[in-house]
């Protein structure tokens, strides 16, 4: 089910949030979230905006797309598109668990780590770390490179 803002509220305490761009959506984000299902709360995922994916490359698809995909998956119960920040929603949510890669202990932003603090939400690292997508989308644009070093469409 695809919660507004406004809706979170209503999960305060009840789920565990799992959260990230997910463009492209690959295997190791489907093992993030079997692996992050089995903490045995439901699970929400907060899908990054496009505004926060353009900083990073230009978006696969749009939020919205990206939302109703991931809200399709077995391990998911609620997805939300984040128009704000983590925090923001972390702070309204208050999930009873913040679920992240292992890549991230010792790295979650410090305003996180007091969020959770203040509101009892445990912090839940997993090693289910397969890939990323940054990664895939700099050797699909390597992929496309000629040796002129031009792009070209496959």
């Amino acid at each position: 089910m695809i919660m507004t803002f406004e809706q979170l509220a209503e999960l305060r305490g009840i789920v565990a949030m799992v959260d990230g761009a997910f463009d492209p959506l690959h295997a190791g984000h489907i093992a993030y979230f079997r692996a992050a299902a089995e903490v045995g709360d439901p699970l929400l995922c907060n899908v990054a905006s496009d505004r926060y994916v353009a900083t990073k490359h230009p978006a696969l698809l749009p939020d919205w797309q990206r939302a109703t995909v991931i809200d399709a998956l077995r391990d998911i119960a609620y997805t939300h598109v984040n128009a704000y920040d983590t925090e923001t929603v972390l702070e309204h949510l208050r999930p009873k668990r913040y679920v992240k890669g292992m890549d991230w202990e010792g790295r979650l932003p410090p305003r996180q780590v007091e969020i959770c603090a203040r509101f009892g939400i445990e912090i839940v690292f997993l090693d289910t770390i397969r890939d990323s997508s940054s990664r895939l989308l700099r050797a699909y644009a390597e992929g496309m490179r000629g040796q002129s070093g031009e792009v070209h469409a496959r």
